[in-house]
């Protein structure tokens, strides 16, 4: 995996690790943009917050992202309506409009130069103008400043988009390095486990009043079953110069289609997406590339990422108490591909649990909610896989005989790992732990490296 355009043009200052025992009234898991701000919050409001980061600050999915801050989240709307009733998805647009509110207020209070720029948000589809239409009608009913055209800046033909006013985008890494100034960060201090109000870490343990789960994918499997209630995406980005340049933020509601934004000069194309540990063949780099030449022909690539994106079955992010057996847990996660909107929306919901705040969106994005008709088919399908992973760990274990190639299992929870020759790494397909070519950790929810018996890969 490359280094983004925001980790080339922006190094946040590292911080020290930790050191023995500390105690604290607040302890956040995760310096990505949810743990950041919710730290920051929460010491404005006066608490004792620490944050512990097992790499570098917006190591992990923060500084992978192509930095939309925008309530235009695929066809989410007309979902929502149909699944929940419109009342929730009037919360869920509220909650996403005033996050971007919360952005532009943080900029301009604290005078931090981040590229901030409010912009419109299309949804395009060059298959299904009735869904955009049904979509552009269901974003207005849940109170967003939405309305289908026929008019897009996109170098090829649509059946239109929908439209969202007044959105956003900036720079993360130079947004994050402003509001993580004065706040107390431990690096490379991993997480193993938390045990009540303990967090053990490879560097020392935690004692804390309260504990925030904000590392992407919760790694804590009991209690809570996550694990048993999302699964992961990859998606992959390029960074394009000699482009004609294109007005606003696009993103596709087809199965194979893009995402385009503008950093300046610089086309951000994203897509390629698929379920991590199950990449096809027209997927990835290789199909952005494809698409690249398709339709920015002389364009010059300049920088190329990917990043990972954990689904809930319902397609509503779990913020809040982590579970009713531990009131002093909380979780923010299941962002979808919506992470710098949703990280402001768990941040505020989260400090005001906290600090004893009644905040609208609680109920709306409860762990605890049960929509077992609106997630049924996603959950029937992970169980599918999850299940097929483990047997094929468990064979791997007792059957597999060593090679040149030995896939591990991962360690989290024992299914086989599957090679990524695009990415060079182990991915496993049941919940979306990563290891690089010789088993060590890339992303979680598992917290440690895998032993892997490997001398040369298959690409």
């Amino acid at each position: 995996m490359g280094d983004s355009i925001w980790s080339q043009t922006t190094e946040i200052p590292p911080r020290r690790v930790l050191e023995g025992e500390v105690e604290t009234e607040v302890a956040v898991i995760g310096a990505g943009m949810a743990g950041i701000l919710t730290a920051y919050f929460l010491e404005r409001a006066g608490r004792q917050v620490i944050v512990l980061e097992a790499g570098r600050i917006a190591g992990g999915q923060t500084k992978n992202t192509t930095a939309k801050i925008t309530s235009q989240h695929g066809r989410i709307y007309s979902k929502l309506i149909k699944d929940f009733g419109r009342q929730k998805a009037v919360l869920y647009a509220r909650a996403n409009e005033d996050a971007i509110a919360e952005y532009e207020k943080i900029v301009k209070e604290n005078n931090i130069s981040c590229h901030f720029e409010r912009l419109p948000a299309y949804l395009y589809s060059t298959t299904d103008k009735k869904a955009l239409k049904e979509e552009a009608k269901a974003a207005a009913l849940a109170g967003i400043h939405a309305y289908f055209t026929e008019e897009t800046a996109l170098p090829f033909k649509t059946q239109g988009a929908v439209c969202f006013e007044h959105q956003a985008q900036f720079h993360p890494l130079e947004f994050m390095q402003a509001i993580a100034g004065d706040l107390t960060i431990y690096e490379h201090t991993r997480v193993l486990r938390v045990k009540g109000h303990t967090i053990v870490t490879d560097r020392g343990r935690v004692r804390a009043g309260q504990i925030i789960f904000a590392a992407h994918y919760p790694f804590a499997d009991i209690p809570g079953f996550y694990f048993f209630r999302q699964h992961q995406m990859r998606s992959y980005v390029l960074a394009l110069r000699k482009v004609q340049p294109i007005q606003g933020m696009y993103y596709s509601m087809d199965q194979t289609g893009l995402s385009l934004r503008m950093e300046g000069d610089i086309l951000l194309l994203g897509g390629g997406s698929h379920r991590t540990g199950k990449a096809e063949p027209d997927t990835g780099y290789i199909f952005l590339r494809r698409m690249a030449q398709k339709y920015f022909p002389g364009h010059q690539e300049i920088a190329c990422w990917s990043a990972q994106d954990c689904m809930p079955h319902d397609g509503i992010p779990f913020i809040g108490n982590y579970s009713l057996l531990r009131p002093y847990w909380y979780i923010e996660t299941g962002f979808q591909k919506w992470g710098m909107t949703t990280s402001m929306v768990a941040a505020r919901l989260v400090t005001d649990l906290i600090c004893g705040v009644k905040n609208p969106y609680e109920k709306l994005f409860s762990p605890q909610r049960l929509h077992i008709k609106a997630g049924f088919p996603a959950l029937i399908e992970d169980v599918g896989i999850s299940i097929s992973g483990l047997l094929k760990g468990l064979f791997n274990r007792f059957f597999a005989r060593s090679g040149p190639v030995l896939p591990g299992r991962c360690s989290h929870m024992g299914c086989k790992l599957e090679w990524n020759g695009q990415e060079q790494s182990w991915d496993c397909p049941c919940h979306g732990s990563r290891f690089d070519a010789e088993g060590k950790l890339i992303d979680n929810p598992a917290v440690q490296s895998v032993p892997c018996k490997i001398k040369e890969h298959l690409n």
